[in-house]
């Protein structure tokens, strides 16, 4: 049986129905709208097998038929598309001056996108999960009024997260070892979904991978443009994690050995050299994590107006994200490196200097292929890459029960 090339497989499955519906489903994800010829065809699957599997996800409102098409050799044929109206994934995103919430259902349309502030980087775990739970139930609250079935929810959070979703350590959560799956689940008084947690940057590569303009790249690192910097990596089209889960902490690349010194003790490292905290220290060093948007806003102002130490500043930045960015690629070569968070803003006065520096410091010509490209996702990526991970475990085969 031939699927996509990242698709589940049967023999990874001990209940190869479940496993076969996860195959038709995510083929007619990524190829919809498509026929039953269309999926026995490429699948291998027998059309008897395949009509039977069509018949089980229409039941389930994950699949719906949407007519005949006659433009196709021989009789027409009855396409089919996604469904999963009665459906959602919700996906919440921390940061040390915000919580954002995103709802999609099974095709990955927005069903709402809400953004609170939040001082995460002067709140307690404790807190932070009271704030998440309390928008989580209105969350909920909502999709419930939509007649939709919460599928999962997960979390995602700027620090180590370990492969059992333990945060290991978020150092501008001021954050250890905290089991923010487990204390949400309490909060939320066992809601019936599963919660995950993992890294942010994971999360938005996830988002990138799926969602983005780049989504048909099978190599690309999302990097974070937040206080602290970091990586998702999406190889041969699957997210690396690593042994243990904390794959992408990019930010503690040394750049400059002569650099200030950084949160993590270490000195010159790419997080304070080029982080947004490290740009913040210079233009607004007594700003609040709560302020951090009006701030990057300030910066934007100022850089337009063309104040020449803003200026000097951001092309200095651009040139240590360059750096580190070239250690990335020498190291992964990537299709594309993505700047994401509040890089965005930013990217007119850092992509041109930060560009300089990759491909002049890429051993492979014409810098391996890598391009250097900005986020077209918004301060979002994480939060609906969260959601992302909740229909990733649909595809894989964690179909919600016959209604």
């Amino acid at each position: 049986m031939i699927t996509s090339h990242n698709g589940p497989q049967p023999a990874d499955f001990t209940d190869v129905r479940a496993t076969n519906l996860a195959v038709v489903l995510r083929f007619v994800r990524e190829n919809a709208p498509c026929s039953r010829a269309d999926i026995a065809a490429t699948t291998g699957l027998n059309k008897a097998t395949v009509s039977s599997l069509v018949a089980d996800l229409i039941d389930r409102r994950l699949l719906r038929e949407t007519g005949l098409t006659e433009h196709r050799v021989g009789r027409p044929a009855t396409m089919l598309v996604l469904d999963g109206s009665p459906y959602a994934a919700i996906g919440i995103e921390v940061n040390v001056d915000y919580i954002t919430a995103v709802a999609v259902d099974l095709k990955g349309e927005e069903l709402l996108n809400w953004r609170r502030s939040f001082p995460g980087g002067t709140s307690g775990a404790g807190q932070a999960v009271a704030a998440m739970a309390a928008l989580a139930r209105r969350v909920v609250s909502r999709m419930t009024k939509e007649a939709r079935q919460v599928l999962g929810l997960t979390v995602a959070v700027p620090g180590l997260v370990d492969v059992n979703g333990i945060v290991r350590v978020a150092p501008n959560l001021g954050w250890r070892d905290a089991d923010l799956a487990g204390d949400l689940t309490k909060a939320l008084r066992d809601p019936g979904f599963p919660v995950l947690v993992d890294n942010d940057a994971n999360l938005a590569a996830l988002a990138e991978h799926r969602f983005g303009p780049h989504r048909n790249a099978a190599n690309l690192v999302y990097v974070t443009g937040e206080v602290g910097v970091g990586a998702g990596i999406v190889m041969d089209g699957r997210l690396r994690r690593g042994g243990q889960g904390y794959s992408g902490e990019i930010g503690h690349i040394e750049v400059d050995p002569a650099g200030p010194t950084c949160r993590c003790g270490r000195r010159g490292c790419l997080e304070s050299v080029a982080g947004i905290g490290a740009i913040l220290a210079r233009t607004a060093p007594d700003a609040s994590p709560s302020e951090l948007e009006l701030e990057i806003d300030d910066v934007v102002r100022r850089a337009r107006n063309g104040e020449r130490d803003i200026l000097e500043l951001l092309e200095n930045v651009g040139r240590h994200l360059g750096r580190g960015m070239a250690a990335v690629a020498n190291m992964l070569n990537p299709e594309v490196v993505i700047l994401g968070g509040y890089y965005v803003p930013l990217a007119p006065w850092l992509v041109a200097c930060a560009e300089e520096e990759l491909y002049g410091r890429v051993l492979a010509p014409g810098g391996g292929g890598c391009r250097l490209e900005v986020s077209t996702l918004g301060y979002g990526a994480a939060a609906l890459g969260a959601a992302a991970r909740v229909l990733d475990s649909v595809d894989s085969g964690r179909l919600p029960a016959q209604r």
